[in-house]
């Protein structure tokens, strides 16, 4: 028998791969966890948001094969939690099992986890609340963005920036890392299920004065199906907005969810331990 020695870990570190129907990306968002990238993790969840496709099964066959070097379990949601749902089932995951940071990196393979890498190694992120991907900052690459789409996100980097008096480079990539002390008091608890959940953390953690830094990442889109419907995105966003300025504190307390949902419960469907 083999015997690998892993050098422990200076934190505990948990990626979280929220998913709905990406049958199509998911193994090469798990491809790209080799034995050195699995060495500086201690556990990687795929949380699948009740896909209809065979996200789920093609999860657990690649991912029982794949890793070897860490932690690795597959999660389905109870009931379909829309995007920010599958976040706060990761949050709590990461509170509830006492990990010290979570990386948030989306199953349909517009991002890149490598971009992390170098940040991870040399504990870059101690410093600091949350370390955000950008897909706008000088270094970062996009490869398949609308001109549109660009244009209309550095437009609202650049509200949100003005609004909050701090320099905003994305307002919601698909790559961010939190320190999960931060996250305990679960403030973010009544943000909203959907696509706006990432803006809301945003204006919340500059509300709480938490430390945060962008980063360069790279993004593509491939094959990727969008969900997002631009001019209806843009007004949510907008209303949002609003509501902050009006009066920050309520906003931040109110319960901004379309279903009140009592718990976000999810079932292990794999798991691999060390």
């Amino acid at each position: 028998m083999q015997i690998i020695f892993v050098k422990p870990l200076p934190y505990k570190i948990l990626v979280a791969i929220p998913t709905y129907n990406c049958e199509n990306q998911i193994i090469r968002v798990l491809e790209q966890f080799n034995f050195k990238t699995q060495k500086l993790v201690d556990t990687v969840i795929v949380i699948d948001n009740k896909s209809s496709d065979r996200t789920l099964e093609k999860a657990i066959y690649f991912g029982s094969k794949k890793f070897k070097f860490c932690n690795f379990l597959v999660l389905r949601n109870k009931k379909n939690f829309g995007l920010g749902g599958s976040h706060k089932v990761a949050f709590n995951y990461s509170i509830k099992k006492t990990f010290d940071y979570i990386a948030i990196f989306h199953g349909d393979d517009q991002a890149s986890f490598k971009d992390f890498l170098s940040t991870i190694k040399a504990l870059k992120y101690e410093s600091h609340d949350c370390i955000l991907g950008s897909r706008f900052l000088d270094g970062s690459k996009l490869r398949g963005y609308s001109i549109l789409r660009t244009f209309g996100n550095i437009l609202y980097n650049n509200i949100f920036s003005f609004v909050t008096k701090y320099p905003i480079n994305d307002l919601g990539s698909g790559l961010n890392l939190y320190k999960v002390k931060a996250l305990k008091s679960e403030y973010f608890k009544k943000f909203p299920d959907d696509l706006t959940f990432n803006y809301v953390m945003i204006l919340a953690q500059n509300f709480l004065k938490q430390k945060i830094k962008f980063i360069p990442i790279s993004w593509r889109e491939d094959d990727q199906i969008s969900n997002v419907n631009l001019f209806r995105q843009a007004l949510k966003v907008l209303v949002i907005l609003f509501n902050f300025i009006t009066n920050k504190y309520i906003f931040l307390q109110s319960d901004m969810r379309s279903c009140k949902v009592r718990k976000y419960n999810s079932e292990v469907f794999y798991e691999k331990l060390l």
